[in-house]
């Protein structure tokens, strides 16, 4: 799966990035992940998420369970754009690169603009 998230203004940056340590540290050790990255692009209030799960009740276990579920909570005023994708891989094709997901992620958010899916 891949996110984009961005904030609504540069003060919420700082939180945003201390809500997200939290996660990436649960993220670690989150039984069905297999992986995680981040890039965070602080100045232009984006941040990317890319990773692979065992399956889809994995990832969901986890993004419910605190800290991860907590954090999403605290900072959903503040979010400007979410765009979630996901897709399933062999895991022979592992680790999944940025500008494929980048690629996917692009994809969605011009289909969720055209309304064929929901943007939260």
């Amino acid at each position: 799966m891949a996110s984009r998230f961005e904030v609504k203004s540069l003060s919420d940056v700082p939180r945003f990035l201390l809500k997200s340590l939290s996660s990436w540290s649960q993220v670690k050790t989150a039984p069905g992940a297999y992986g995680a990255s981040l890039i965070a692009q602080p100045h232009k209030r984006v941040f990317w998420t890319l990773s692979a799960w065992e399956d889809r009740n994995a990832l969901y276990a986890y993004a419910k369970s605190d800290p991860h579920g907590a954090a999403m909570r605290a900072m959903a005023p503040v979010m400007r754009q979410s765009t979630f994708t996901f897709w399933e891989v062999d895991s022979s094709s592992l680790p999944i690169g940025w500008g494929d997901a980048k690629r996917r992620l692009a994809d969605k958010a011009r289909e969720d603009a055209a309304g064929g899916g929901r943007r939260a």
